[in-house]
Formats: C-alpha cells, sequence, structure tokens
C-alpha cells in the first residue's frame, strides 16, 4: 500500500474532514497538499485581502499538521498538472478531496478524476463544506429553489446534517516530496504593507475559528436580535472561517443545537436562518453560470448602467461620497477586510441605485478587499442588491443611507469609529431622492426594451 493524498482547497482544517479521515483510513504515507491554482481555466484569483488571510490560514494548518507529525506540501500551478506530478512523485495510489461547486472547479475535479481511474488510482471526494449539497435540495420538478423561504423550508424537512468529525491526534507522515516556500508566493503585502488593520482585527486559521465561535455563542449570541446595528458586537465574525474552511457548517450547526442559555436559544434559530442563506447563494452558483459576470435574470443585460467616472467610483472606494453611513463602511472594508452586512447593503445599493454603476464594477472591489470573499457569496449577494439574482430585492428598494442612519445607528457609535466627528467632510456627491428617481427610470426602460 503505498499511500494516499489529500488535496486541500477551501478546507483547510483537521477536524471535521471528510477528506483527511479517508486519506488516515486509507493507510501507508499521507501528503497533504494545497495546490494554488490561478492558472486552470474559469478559476478565478483570489483577491488581494483574501491572499493575506490564506497566508496566515496556510501556516497556521502546516503548524497544526507539524504538531501531530505531518507537515503540508505547498506546490502552485494547474491543479490537473499539480496532482498529476504529485502522484508520481509520491507513489500515492489514491488521491481525497472535498467537493466544489462552481462549474470550472467541477470539471476540473471530474477531469483529474477520470484521468487518475484511468492510471489505477483512487479518487473520491467528499461533502464537507456545506450543509446540503445543491442536487439534494430542489423542487418537486427537480429545478432549483430561486426564493430563499421555501429552499429554507424545504431544507427542515430533510434529515438532521451529520455530526462532525474528531480532529485526528497523530497523522501517518507525508512521502518525501518537494513543495513551494510559502513566502516564495508572496501573498503578503509589503510596499506598502496595508494590512495592520486585517492583523488587529482577525487570527486566521482553525483555533482562531472556533476561538470566534465560542465568543460568540458566550458572549454575543443573546444579542444577535440587534444584529442589524453595526455598533454593536452582534454578529458571529464567522464568515472568512467558513469561506477558507477553518471550520465547518457541520461544527457551526451543531454547536448551535448544543448546550445553551435560555436567551441564546431564543436567538439560535435566527442565525441558523442566516447560515442557510450562505447555503442560498452557493446553490445559486451552482446552477447557474459565472454569477460574478452573468445576470442570473437576464432581462437585467438590457438595464442602461453610467459609465461614473474614477472621480466618481474613486469617492465610493475611498469613503468620501459624503453619506456618513456609506463612508463609514467603505472604511471598515478598507481597514478590517470586512463590513457589516447592513453596511454593505446601504453601499452596494448607494453605488447600483445612486450612482447607477454596474454591481459588477462594485462586486470586484469587494472581491480585492474583503478577506471573506468567496465565489458565491460575494456576487450573489451583489445580483441580490442589483435585483439581478436569486430572491433579489425588488429594484424599486433603494436603501436611503441617511434613513438607514437614523435607523440602525442613531446614535452614530458606527460612524464615529470611522469617520472622525472633526474630519473635514465631503458634500454628498448626488441628491438622494434625484438618484433614486433616475435608478427608476432606468429600470422602467430596461423593462419597456
Amino acid at each position: 500500500m503505498s499511500g494516499a493524498i489529500v488535496w486541500l482547497r477551501d478546507d483547510l482544517r483537521l477536524a471535521d474532514n471528510p477528506a483527511l479521515r479517508a486519506g488516515i483510513d486509507h493507510g501507508g504515507s499521507l501528503t497533504v497538499v494545497y495546490v494554488l491554482d490561478d492558472e486552470s481555466p474559469g478559476v478565478r484569483p483570489i483577491g488581494a485581502a483574501a491572499r493575506w488571510w490564506l497566508h496566515h490560514s496556510l501556516t497556521a494548518l502546516d503548524e497544526a499538521l507539524r504538531e501531530r507529525g505531518s507537515r503540508l506540501v505547498l506546490r502552485r500551478g494547474a491543479a490537473a498538472d499539480v496532482i498529476d506530478a504529485l502522484v508520481a512523485d509520491s507513489g500515492a495510489d489514491a488521491v481525497f478531496w472535498n467537493r466544489r461547486y462552481g462549474h470550472a472547479e467541477r470539471d476540473i475535479d471530474a477531469g483529474i478524476k477520470a484521468s487518475l481511474h484511468d492510471r489505477g488510482v483512487e479518487a473520491h471526494s467528499f461533502a464537507a463544506n456545506l450543509l446540503w449539497e445543491p442536487w439534494t435540495v430542489t423542487t418537486g420538478q427537480g429545478a432549483p429553489y430561486k426564493v430563499f423561504t421555501p429552499f429554507w423550508r424545504a431544507t427542515q424537512a430533510l434529515p438532521e446534517p451529520r455530526h462532525p468529525l474528531p480532529k485526528p491526534r497523530d497523522l501517518p507522515g507525508p512521502a518525501d516530496v518537494s513543495g513551494d516556500d510559502l513566502a516564495d508566493w508572496a501573498l503578503l503585502p509589503t510596499k506598502p504593507d496595508w494590512a495592520g488593520g486585517l492583523r488587529d482585527a482577525w487570527t486566521p486559521g482553525e483555533l482562531g475559528a472556533h476561538r470566534r465561535l465560542e465568543h460568540f455563542v458566550e458572549h454575543a449570541l443573546e444579542d444577535y436580535g440587534q444584529r442589524d446595528e453595526p455598533s454593536m458586537d452582534a454578529t458571529s465574525g464567522l464568515s472568512p472561517h467558513l469561506r477558507w474552511g477553518e471550520i465547518s457548517p457541520y461544527q457551526v450547526w451543531h454547536r448551535l443545537h448544543g448546550q445553551l442559555e435560555p436567551s441564546q436559544r431564543q436567538q439560535a434559530p435566527a442565525f441558523l436562518r442566516q447560515l442557510a442563506w450562505r447555503e442560498f447563494n452557493w446553490n445559486e452558483y451552482f446552477h447557474c453560470e459565472d454569477i460574478a459576470t452573468v445576470n442570473v435574470r437576464r432581462e437585467f443585460d438590457a438595464f442602461p448602467w453610467r459609465d461614473a467616472s474614477e472621480a466618481e467610483l474613486g469617492a465610493w472606494r475611498t469613503g468620501t461620497t459624503g453619506f456618513d453611513l456609506v463612508d463609514a463602511g467603505m472604511r471598515e472594508l478598507w481597514h478590517t477586510g470586512a463590513m457589516h452586512n447592513r453596511v454593505r447593503l446601504a453601499t452596494g445599493s448607494f453605488l447600483v441605485k445612486n450612482l447607477l454603476v454596474d454591481w459588477r464594477v462594485g462586486e470586484r472591489w469587494f472581491w480585492d478587499c474583503l478577506v471573506d470573499a468567496d465565489a458565491a457569496n460575494n456576487p450573489g449577494n451583489w445580483q441580490w442588491v442589483a435585483g439581478s439574482g436569486f430572491d433579489a430585492a425588488p429594484y424599486f428598494r433603494v436603501f436611503n443611507p441617511e434613513r438607514q442612519l437614523e435607523r440602525f445607528d442613531p446614535h452614530r457609535e458606527y460612524v464615529r469609529r470611522w469617520v472622525p466627528a472633526d474630519e473635514d467632510r465631503p458634500e454628498p456627491m448626488v441628491d438622494l431622492k434625484e438618484s433614486r428617481q433616475r435608478a427608476l427610470d432606468a429600470y422602467e426602460r430596461m423593462r419597456r426594451s
């Protein structure tokens, strides 16, 4: 028995990792590899903030593997070529991985699996990063759900998600194979080093993920009903950890069904419903074309977007629009690689509807700035704001940033955190009433066309 390769992707954890468990059970040497693939057709290179996170997550994972007698092998290139070479280098007779759900990724994985089988090498994939794989939640006609509430109800009729797998105590040693030096990948910003705010805000890695979950359960879950208030510590902060698979949704699900205080139990269903929105976005991503570039509702192909000037786009990106909630959110994004969800709605709506800028422009900026940007949730949420995706907000719903500020940050605690009170503020760059009407008129022109 030669041994196995475990190919990690967005599942950078030891606990509840079915592919890793299969590799251990296979016997022989165990080579754990991460492939940085920015070459395969259709695979979207990750953004700058995500690269920062990936560097530190891989560092943490390698340390955890070494504590158990193993190490992480790093290789860069097209996945099919890298896995083929690693099989030859290691002499492995089996390769295991956890499934991906994008069209391009599925094609790559299917091709690799077929090639391995032709060579007499075992290849198996597993469900690890979604509670409900997309083909398991469909309508009576076998079609995907396009509205969240029926999707959520359908998941409630399914068996309870499986219990998480334990973390292995020891691991077989890896084959004697070479790998890249992580520093050579140059994932970290250096000239300039703009990641100070990210370092202050986050602890990437599996340990950081579980500490974040426990902090949420113990200190914030009971306040989850106030999650729309950006000044409150009432959200989980788990999004980047889930994006990189440092914690699994199964672990989160069962922790929220575990021992909780009465006030925590009251809020747990609302949080789990939000976790299901993540699943809903992946359901959309699985069934549709590239949702980062293609309108899910194709009638939006005729929408008359404006060609905004670089000055206008620059004001939005740098948080100098003259609208405090928008500006605070965009500055939070740049500093921490994240933004409160309620504020994401306001900043996205402002760009798409008040400035009449194509949602794809905003999606690309968030892709580069968010530590939690993934291929389903980032474009899915932007299409929701634009009105062009599954269960999208009606186009006439325009999030007035001043009213949102009055409602969700009435004492300006969040705004003051990011926009100093003594700062000279620019004049508002648009008239909210006029720009809203302009957006509605554009929508009517699209409908008539």
